[in-house]
């Protein structure tokens, strides 16, 4: 039922409808300086939401209906990373769109919040916040709480960030190896990603009982998760289950870590005495302040690992043992990874190649 009527200067349109509960709800608009326009803009609201339930839900914020729909759809539907990517996603919106109403948000508000964000972000988390963003907003348009995709055809944009070398090269490395005082906590985790290959996950979830100082290896078996410290987890997969060998220097360092930390056989060897294990952002700065110290340039954590990598593979050792020793699922894995440093080496042999062929007919 909808009823019209002049206050003031201004006409005003209410329509009474039931809610999911049976209760009779009014909706009301003024400001129509005609009554033609009341009613056109009444039968406007009833076309677009027949049940007109839709048209209230569409004075809910976009933040408020965001957060709603990942604990709806997502939570428990998704891995704990995940989720806490959609969280972060709802920060990000808070910042961007305050109370903005969904009935309120526009393509041209949409792409100046997106443009907004990509000035101090990565092309790629700009597009991570659009897609979740996009996918509530569908969800709205599919429940006609809205009537038209606003973020249809939107361009995300991102800011440039300071280019890093992904790996060291080999006196960098040894200069970097010689520097590390193993000692600390911090400095022998960088030292064993050096050393190693290992993945950040896979060191911090190394207990005691996984070293062999006799026959000088490393049992990975498991990972720690230093985000949201539930505990040890399964490897990145059934081929990150190794046993890797180690040099006679590693043996000495960790032997003489163990030691002086007195750590129990399970424990986490990396664990602190107030049970902190480093997140993956505090060993990076560590490693930055390190390799500024040395005037080395900046290379991640997971660098580490590139790093290592590198060198066994110009040291002439074989790409099969460098995939089972980083615990790739497959050789074209690491192949694929270092496929440029492969070329380089079969331009090598291949100057190998002709030398030895030359020397037959000396």
């Amino acid at each position: 039922m909808v009823s019209y009527q002049k206050r003031g200067n201004v006409w005003q349109y209410e329509i009474s409808y039931k809610d999911n509960d049976g209760k009779y709800k009014k909706l009301r608009k003024s400001g129509f300086t005609l009554k033609s326009d009341a009613i056109l803009a009444a039968s406007q609201i009833q076309s677009e939401h027949p049940n007109l339930k839709t048209a209230k839900s569409g004075s809910e914020t976009l933040v408020n209906y965001y957060e709603r729909w990942i604990k709806t759809y997502k939570f428990n539907a998704v891995s704990p990373i995940t989720y806490n990517k959609y969280q972060n996603t709802a920060k990000h919106a808070h910042h961007l769109f305050g109370n903005l109403k969904l009935k309120d948000l526009t393509k041209l508000i949409y792409q100046e919040s997106l443009n907004t964000f990509a000035e101090t972000h990565a092309r790629r988390t700009v597009s991570c916040l659009h897609k979740q963003l996009r996918a509530c907003i569908l969800e709205a348009l599919d429940e006609r709480i809205i009537t038209v995709d606003p973020t249809r055809k939107a361009v995300v944009t991102g800011h440039t960030l300071p280019k890093t070398a992904r790996t060291l090269n080999y006196n960098d490395w040894s200069t970097l190896l010689s520097h590390l005082n193993t000692d600390n906590i911090a400095e022998l985790t960088i030292y064993l990603a050096a050393v190693t290959g290992m993945r950040y996950a896979e060191i911090v979830g190394l207990t005691p009982a996984d070293i062999n100082l006799i026959m000088g290896t490393i049992n990975i078996d498991k990972t720690w998760d230093y985000k949201y410290k539930t505990g040890f987890m399964k490897t990145k997969t059934s081929a990150s289950i190794r046993k890797i060998a180690i040099d006679q220097n590693t043996i000495v360092k960790l032997h003489h870590f163990m030691l002086v930390h007195d750590l129990s056989p399970e424990r986490p060897l990396f664990m602190n005495s107030k049970g902190h294990i480093l997140v993956s952002a505090e060993i990076n700065t560590i490693l930055t302040n390190k390799l500024a110290l040395l005037n080395i340039p900046r290379i991640t954590f997971h660098g580490l690992r590139h790093t290592h990598a590198s060198i066994l593979l110009y040291k002439g050792v074989s790409v099969l043992s460098v995939s089972r020793r980083l615990g790739h699922s497959n050789i074209t894995t690491t192949q694929s990874t270092y496929l440029h440093i492969i070329k380089e080496l079969e331009s090598q042999d291949n100057n190998k190649i002709i030398s030895i062929l030359s020397d037959a007919f000396k």
